[in-house]
């Protein structure tokens, strides 16, 4: 990930340019568009209360608001939640720390069978985080699980 769309992405997590939400979650819809994923409902990645309430917002919640709007597929922010406030993927230097980090960080609250959920995230590292959330999910009888961010950063997961 570089240039650009780095930039707007880093201003719009870490520097509270909420107002870059609609321009963005049109790069996902986009590419929804151009995809064949049978999405049912959209499920933000969730972010940790605490960090919640340190940055004000979850800029993944925000994506999949917009998406839903210009989708009209429904979107459901309670579904999962993150448990663990484990240190933010960013600080960990392997895809095996990452993957350790997001392994048991997330629980599913309700039950979503037979959905085609469609996780929504800012950036994909490893996939560490999307397969803890997709994994929560599938115990609770998504019939899929898919993953759309709007970057993805070149690490490899440690699994690959």
């Amino acid at each position: 990930m570089a240039g650009v769309i780095r930039d707007a992405i880093h201003a719009f997590k870490y520097g509270n340019y909420r107002g870059l939400a609609p321009q963005l979650a049109n790069l996902l819809v986009e590419r929804l568009k151009s995809s064949q994923i049978p999405a049912t409902l959209l499920i933000p990645v969730p972010m940790h209360r605490s960090r919640l309430r340190r940055r004000g917002y979850n800029q993944a919640l925000l994506l999949a608001r917009k998406v839903s709007e210009a989708t009209g597929i429904p979107m459901a922010d309670d579904v999962l939640i993150r448990t663990v406030n484990s240190p933010p993927q960013v600080a960990m230097t392997t895809g095996e720390a990452r993957y350790l980090n997001a392994k048991a960080s997330f629980t599913a609250v309700k039950d979503v069978h037979g959905e085609a959920l469609l996780l929504i995230d800012d950036v994909v590292t490893t996939g560490s985080t999307m397969a803890a959330c997709a994994q929560v999910a599938g115990e609770r009888g998504a019939a899929s699980v898919w993953g759309l961010a709007l970057a993805r950063e070149g690490r490899r997961n440690f699994r690959d």
